[in-house]
């Protein structure tokens, strides 16, 4: 049977957490969240792809502390691996953690790297959904840097999130908007991705993303001709988990 996202101690935690946080900007949702007991210990986790500056940098001026999971998949971008170690250095990042998957388990799943070419649901879940799940299995939640505009099948999501009821997700910038974003990043003066100039708005592994023209969903780069839209880590049996004004209130 699958579990009732609307009930559970979870559930009542996120209700809480939601009505407590409601009228709160994604400064003040950090700044508080990540002390409020009904959260518990949590980790950002960041692709460290075109948008995920702002709130690692956020994360940096008010919790730096605060573990942040990047997920090598061994098929990134070189200029997302650059960029990582970029911020790394220049965000005042205390504990940040590179996840990867099994190497034994690639080879078994993976032995000659072609599975994305035949199954990229396959291949994301051994090379990330596998790996970011035993790394967040020491954690209450997790925070995350979906927005509502990103794609319809975010147009839901509130600051917190029941994720199958054993854990929390955390969307400090579910609100924001794409002019949000640039105008944090250009008043900070924080270093963009270099592949966002050349038309990737979002970025994910380098077989599986291919660039934005104008006008069309900022994330139709990703796993483009295929009816996938999410590489599965914010899924729980299989579907992505959402939560709507009505089952927040």
């Amino acid at each position: 049977m699958p579990r009732d996202l609307h009930a559970g101690p979870v559930a009542e935690r996120v209700a809480v957490l939601n009505a407590r946080y409601k009228h709160h900007s994604a400064t003040d949702v950090l700044e508080h969240a990540l002390k409020d007991h009904d959260l518990g210990r949590v980790a950002l986790v960041s692709s460290f792809g075109a948008e995920s500056v702002v709130l690692l940098h956020l994360v940096s001026v008010i919790a730096p502390e605060t573990p942040v999971l990047f997920i090598d998949t061994r098929m990134l971008f070189q200029e997302t691996l650059d960029y990582q170690r970029q911020l790394a250095e220049s965000l005042n990042l205390c504990d940040i953690r590179t996840i990867r998957a099994n190497p034994a388990r690639v080879g078994y799943e993976d032995p000659d790297g072609t599975l994305h070419q035949f199954n990229t649901d396959a291949c994301c879940a051994v090379r990330k959904v596998e790996p970011l799940e035993r790394a967040l299995s020491k954690f209450d939640g997790w925070i995350t840097g979906r927005k509502r505009f990103q794609n319809s099948d975010r147009g839901t999501i509130d600051f917190f999130e029941n994720e199958g009821d054993f854990r929390i997700k955390v969307n400090p910038l579910a609100h924001w908007g794409r002019e949000d974003l640039e105008e944090y990043m250009v008043e900070n003066r924080l270093p963009r991705h270099p592949l966002v100039a050349k038309g990737y708005p979002s970025i994910g592994c380098a077989p599986c993303t291919s660039p934005v023209k104008p006008g069309e969903d900022p994330r139709s780069g990703r796993w483009r001709g295929q009816a996938k839209t999410e590489c599965g880590i914010h899924f729980v049996g299989g579907k992505a988990v959402r939560m709507g004004k009505e089952s927040a209130a």
